[in-house]
């Protein structure tokens, strides 16, 4: 499968960041930004970054499907073994804002599970590359996760914590989901989780970096993400140590009950 040609994924992957990058914080014409639904921003910029990548990428394994935040989805996607999974600009908020906390993330699904993922984050110049059986690495050099054994005191990327999670540290958090779970991969926080339904191009390619670094992935409830489904989304996901993931998962479910317990 040309597609698997890692070398020219990450060719595609910046190109279009650096196009992206040539437009941040208003360089060059000012960035078109509207509202798709209620708080969801979405710019001329991450149209045209998914065009271009639809089209490079499409030309590579013209066989693949295609799901991305920017295409309309088409379920054809489900019969074809092999899947583009592409999110234009992970972090539009951060974008839009002038703040460096995007990238452009791409994953080449195969059979349900990410075989190949590029995360491209050029206003931190970092360029994370992973395939499956075959590591992972930032600029090149080889990652290893989190290797945290003890839940509390476990660093996690956020702005503020509820008072269930004040027995964790909070590190820097770029708006980028998929950002932010590769920080788990470099060993920069030791645990990222969510308790909401989120889609498949948020987190493909993170969650195969996160992987074939160390670390352990999965959804809210434990179980394993699997791609290329009808629905394109899981309930939350977890990307964190692998000695604190029982720990993580028993947190987030009391997180989910306290929610809904009346006060």
């Amino acid at each position: 499968m040309p597609g698997r040609n890692l070398e020219a994924v990450i060719a595609a992957t910046r190109e279009v960041g650096d196009m992206a990058m040539a437009r941040w914080r208003g360089e060059g014409k000012a960035v078109n930004v509207w509202n798709k639904s209620h708080d969801n921003p979405v710019s001329d910029v991450d149209l045209a970054v998914d065009a271009r990548l639809k089209a490079v990428l499409g030309a590579m394994v013209p066989e693949a499907g295609w799901l991305s935040e920017e295409t309309a989805d088409n379920k054809e996607r489900l019969s074809r073994r092999a899947m583009w999974c592409v999110d234009p600009i992970d972090g539009t908020r951060d974008f839009i804002r002038g703040r460096p906390g995007w990238a452009v993330s791409v994953a080449l699904v195969v059979d349900g599970s990410p075989e190949l993922g590029v995360l491209y984050a050029p206003a931190l110049d970092e360029l994370w590359v992973a395939q499956k059986g075959k590591g992972a690495t930032l600029n090149g050099d080889s990652l290893r996760a989190s290797r945290r054994m003890i839940f509390d005191g476990a660093r996690v990327p956020a702005d503020s914590l509820p008072k269930i999670d004040r027995d964790l540290i909070m590190v820097t958090k770029p708006n980028s989901i998929a950002l932010r779970m590769a920080l788990v991969a470099d060993d920069r926080a030791d645990l990222v989780a969510t308790l909401r339904w989120g889609f498949e191009w948020d987190v493909a390619a993170a969650a195969l970096i996160a992987t074939e670094a160390g670390a352990a992935v999965s959804d809210a409830f434990g179980d394993p993400l699997m791609f290329n489904t009808p629905r394109a989304q899981a309930f939350g996901v977890i990307a964190c140590a692998p000695g604190i993931h029982r720990a993580v998962v028993g947190r987030l479910h009391d997180r989910a009950v306290a929610l809904t317990t009346p006060s």
